[in-house]
């Protein structure tokens, strides 16, 4: 992945090449269609100078629980009040947000068939400390290409662009509080289906739990099913 370590704004990727790449926003553990979209491609952007909208992706995710959807949100600190943009907003430590939230991810998915080969590296990306809440989608975003074996180039806003000024925009895209129903999601074997009808869309670790290394196929037919992703 075309990322460093440090500020967004040292983003490798030539500025250029970002009104031909693809715009996605920053996503916490993101949701399966969006993986699907993303994996799709051989370079993207990930947008850091929009305002930070409240309750989106950006620093939620859903998963399937015996009790049906939870939703895990990451607090967060708007430095510049509502006018944050979503590159300076902070992850809030007043409190145990991440020992709720991997409680939460091991009770759901503990015995999922491919629970123990992911869980160590959830673990500490959860037990890390991070500043910025982009810094946290990161890390959730390279673990998953990682474990998808996905080889696609990202690089970071330097400054806002309308959607008009792109070839190509999903910051608006795969909402968990209003999914596009037009998406046509096939079933796989969730850990509760025995109690609980199918239920898509949810955090790409849902499939990468319940499927492992199939989650890639998986990915490419759901796009291929839908050409819109």
């Amino acid at each position: 992945m075309k990322t460093e370590e440090h500020h967004p704004e040292n983003s490798t990727m030539a500025e250029p090449t970002a009104m031909q790449a693809t715009r996605y926003p920053i996503a916490y553990f993101p949701p399966i269609a969006y993986m699907a979209s993303l994996v799709a491609q051989s370079d993207v952007v990930l947008e850091l100078h929009e305002t930070f909208p409240k309750q989106t992706l950006r620093n939620r995710t859903v998963i399937v629980t015996a009790n049906g959807p939870m939703t895990l949100s990451v607090p967060v600190v708007r430095t510049n009040g509502n006018h944050t943009i979503s590159g300076d907003i902070e992850i809030a430590y007043t409190e145990r947000w991440n020992t709720l939230h991997l409680r939460a991810i091991e009770t759901a998915y503990n015995s999922s068939p491919f629970y123990l080969y992911y869980c160590d590296k959830i673990i500490d990306i959860l037990n890390r400390r991070y500043q910025y809440l982009w810094e946290l989608d990161e890390a959730c975003l390279l673990f998953l290409l990682k474990a998808l074996k996905a080889d696609v180039a990202i690089s970071y806003s330097t400054d806002y662009l309308a959607a008009e000024n792109t070839s190509s925009d999903h910051r608006g895209d795969f909402s968990y509080k209003h999914p596009d129903e037009t998406i046509v999601f096939p079933e796989y074997q969730q850990v509760f289906a025995d109690r609980m009808d199918f239920i898509p869309n949810v955090s790409c670790l849902d499939l990468l739990f319940n499927l492992g290394p199939e989650a890639s196929d998986y990915l490419r037919l759901l796009a291929a099913k839908n050409h819109g992703l």
